[in-house]
């Protein structure tokens, strides 16, 4: 199966960095094309991301004429045929072309070929399979161009020697439906899935975190996370129950408020219900310590802003700041149902941070002492009563409000400490 189709608004392709690299490679019997999402992405109209590139030349050849002109080199997976070449701080990977000799996993033997063809046929995805040269004409030998017009994920070849080779591509699938995809994923690789889904166990942490983070962030996430809900693709990744209901209601809130997608905000909506589930689910995953905290914040005790109580919405976003405010309380939004629930009182809640700024708590350590607290442990202790006692009573500034919580905290906290 082989297709034409000029990219004929492709300037990187004849000016810069890139095109530098394809006429390094090209000539002397040796040709050299652009593979894999940046060719889709262009035919898409959509930014490109990495430029990675194909030849026929071996890497030792890749070295010796990167070399010869000047262009810095990083061996980085050199015994499987890629070499990085960094043009004007632009990192640009150059595979040797490759086909399988022998299949098992992500072990495969395979040997450096000169045939596009079979090269094309051992990638993943029909999408992904095009490959573009130095005069802008895509090739395409697995039906990757009708696939980006319906709009529509398929395996090359057998979709499930395809997953075998490596059950990431599970996921992938299901990322690459939610981001280029319209419609129910293709069936033959749905059912392929399921049938391999018992090899998500053997995959690392860190390569599924990759996946689903940018999975939960797609154009199409609710209904691809939906599709793997329905496949029963989520207990083994997560370990726990998956709320599909509260994840398409986070981003119909996202949505609501104009926010752009969050990884995190998503993950905590599909995920965490209770602060357990939000630890459960860093240690499956090895989230950071930044994301861990992030998904940690928004469980705990998410279900007090279902009474959608201002004063307790002020104490929250005085207490935890802007940014996780907002998330702690979209997931309870999320979880009251989304946009069709009261979707005005929590969007006034929502925007509080750009109508209200919490002051900074007036009374100091010097009105304590004044009123007998002695410096040390004590006088800490006694301010965070007073600072309780300041948020209770709704942040008042005025000076007698202050003196009557001063002497209110400072009366208690002697009576208490003489009993």
């Amino acid at each position: 199966m082989s297709e034409a189709r000029v990219l004929s608004d492709a300037p990187w392709l004849r000016f810069g960095p890139a095109a530098r690299v394809l006429a390094l490679l090209n000539g002397d019997g040796e040709e050299a094309r652009v593979i894999g999402g940046a060719v889709r992405n262009a035919l898409l109209k959509i930014p490109l991301g990495d430029i990675d590139i194909a030849t026929t030349a071996l890497p030792d050849e890749v070295v010796r004429r990167a070399k010869a002109a000047g262009i810095k080199c990083v061996p980085t997976g050199i015994d499987h045929g890629t070499v990085t070449l960094v043009i004007e701080s632009h990192p640009f990977e150059v595979t040797t072309l490759r086909e399988d000799t022998e299949t098992f996993g992500r072990k495969a033997k395979v040997a450096f070929g000169r045939d596009w063809v079979r090269d094309a046929e051992r990638r993943d995805f029909t999408i992904n399979g095009l490959s573009v040269d130095a005069d802008g004409i895509v090739h395409d030998h697995v039906g990757g161009l009708a696939d980006i017009e319906a709009k529509r994920v398929r395996f090359i070849g057998d979709a499930g020697q395809r997953i075998a080779e490596d059950y990431l591509r599970i996921l992938r699938f299901f990322r690459m439906h939610a981001a280029y995809g319209a419609g129910e994923p293709d069936r033959a690789g749905y059912l392929a899935c399921i049938d391999g889904r018992a090899g998500l166990s053997g995959l690392s942490a860190e390569r599924v975190r990759m996946e689903i983070l940018k999975l939960l962030i797609a154009e199409g996430a609710a209904v691809a996370v939906q599709a793997m809900a329905d496949a029963g693709l989520l207990l083994p990744i997560f370990g726990g129950v998956a709320y599909t209901g509260t994840f398409a209601a986070m981003i119909a809130a996202e949505n609501a408020l104009g926010l752009p997608p969050n990884a995190m905000r998503r993950l905590a909506a599909l995920t965490v219900a209770v602060t357990e589930d939000a630890r459960r689910v860093s240690a499956r995953l090895r989230l950071s310590n930044a994301e861990t905290k992030a998904l940690d914040s928004m469980g705990h005790r998410w279900w007090r802003l279902a009474s959608k109580d201002d004063a307790r919405a002020r104490q929250l976003l005085y207490r935890l700041g802007e940014d996780p405010y907002r998330d702690r309380l979209m997931l309870a939004w999320a979880r009251a149902g989304g946009v069709g629930n009261g979707a005005a009182r929590w969007h006034d809640l929502a925007t509080l941070p750009q109508r209200w700024s919490a002051p900074k708590f007036p009374l100091k350590a010097a009105d304590f002492i004044s009123r007998g607290i002695a410096e040390g442990p004590a006088l800490g202790h006694v301010l965070t009563l007073a600072e309780d006692a300041w948020l209770a009573a709704d942040f008042p500034l005025e000076a007698s409000a202050l003196a009557a919580i001063a002497d209110q905290t400072a009366a208690r906290f002697t009576r208490d400490h003489r009993l």
